[in-house]
Formats: C-alpha cells, sequence, structure tokens
C-alpha cells in the first residue's frame, strides 16, 4: 500500500470521529485568542478544570496582552497560584505578553508560536488549530499519545514530537488540523485509561478492542 493509499485508508477508518468531534471548542473555556494563549500555557501539567476555574479573576485583572506586559510576578502569583509551577508559569506568560505587546500581536505560525516562552509544537499546534489557521502539524497531547497507538496508527511512545512526527506520515495535510483534537477529544471522552470501548464510534477498526475481544 502506497503512503497516499495509507493515508486514504486512515482517513476513511477515522471519519466517525472527525465528523463526530469537527470544529469542536478545545476544553479551555476561553473568550479570545488572548486568553486562550495565556490558558494554555498555564495548563502545562495541570487539568483544563483548574484552569477554567482561575481564569475569570485571571482574565479581570489582566484583561490584554498590554495590562499583562506592563505586570510582574508579584502581581499575577495571587491568580494562578492554585496551579502547578505558578512561579515559572507567571514568569513564562509575563516574558509572552512583553514580548508580543498587544492581542493583534500574538503570532499564529509554528515558529513564531513556538519562539514565545512555554510554548512547544503541541501547544502552538492548539493554539494554531482554535484560531483556525492552517495546520503545520498535528496535536499530540498525552491523550493522543494514549489513544494513537491503541488504535493501531503508530507504536507505543512517550515522546509527543515522535508520534507527531509519525501521524504526520500517516495523514494528508488537509486534516492535520482536525484529526489531533478529535483523537484527543475521543481520549478525554471514551478512550480514557480505563477506556469505554462498546461506547467507541471507530471500535471496529480499533487494534486494542480486538484484541480485548479475543
Amino acid at each position: 500500500m502506497s503512503l497516499s493509499e495509507k493515508s486514504n485508508d486512515w482517513a476513511q477508518k477515522l471519519e466517525p470521529i472527525l465528523k463526530k468531534y469537527k470544529g469542536r471548542k478545545h476544553p479551555l473555556d476561553y473568550h479570545n485568542l488572548y486568553q486562550f494563549v495565556v490558558m494554555i500555557v498555564l495548563s502545562a501539567q495541570d487539568s483544563d478544570a483548574k484552569i477554567n476555574l482561575i481564569a475569570p479573576n485571571l482574565f479581570k485583572a489582566f484583561p490584554n496582552m498590554e495590562s499583562l506586559a506592563v505586570s510582574n510576578v508579584e502581581a499575577v502569583i495571587p491568580y494562578i497560584s492554585k496551579i502547578r509551577n505558578f512561579g515559572t508559569k507567571a514568569s513564562w506568560i509575563l516574558e509572552i505578553a512583553k514580548t508580543v505587546q498587544k492581542d493583534k500581536n500574538i503570532p499564529l505560525t509554528m515558529d513564531d508560536l513556538t519562539a514565545l516562552k512555554g510554548i512547544g509544537r503541541k501547544s502552538a499546534n492548539v493554539i494554531m488549530r482554535e484560531a483556525k489557521v492552517p495546520a503545520e502539524g498535528i496535536i499530540t497531547d498525552l491523550h493522543v499519545i494514549r489513544v494513537a497507538p491503541r488504535i493501531g496508527l503508530i507504536p507505543e511512545t512517550k515522546d509527543g514530537i515522535k508520534a507527531e512526527k509519525q501521524l504526520m506520515e500517516i495523514f494528508r495535510k488537509e486534516i492535520w488540523g482536525e484529526i489531533g483534537m478529535a483523537i484527543s477529544f475521543l481520549g478525554r471522552e471514551i478512550c480514557r485509561p480505563q477506556p469505554k470501548c462498546t461506547e467507541c464510534p471507530i471500535n471496529a477498526i480499533c487494534v486494542f478492542y480486538k484484541k480485548i475481544q479475543g
């Protein structure tokens, strides 16, 4: 099977989740791109639910990049002290704000986003997806890293960059922006550490499900 045929084959197999989750908003409860960028940075190694709880007060105090850019770590920390690594993350979001200065200057390319403090490829891919700009990669968060090998897409790995590269080789570029998030949503809702396989819309093509079925 050629790479093109393999790509079309997998895209067809995963069509049920692409259709189910296409365009669904990220679980972080943001209201503009500025908020989303800050929340993505704060959510590293923490839960979206916790970030959603602290966000309203944070953004009441710092409604845009300009207000954050002229602040300091001591002023920001009280709003984010309940999250993991809050001191480091306070420094990161302040450095981003000082670099970007204004909301309209938030970059939307992989190179420019990953040049910002606290933003790696995974975060950049998510930001670009939510901003609806052409994808330059595939979202590979912890859910994708768990689910993609289960389905049979890629070998097991804990390396997000490696997983992303393998997925980019499988799927045609037109669906890069949605396929990663679709697999992530599947992992959040159904293909959890203890998966609810009988509820899964793609269990018929899943390697893991076939194994447990015997």
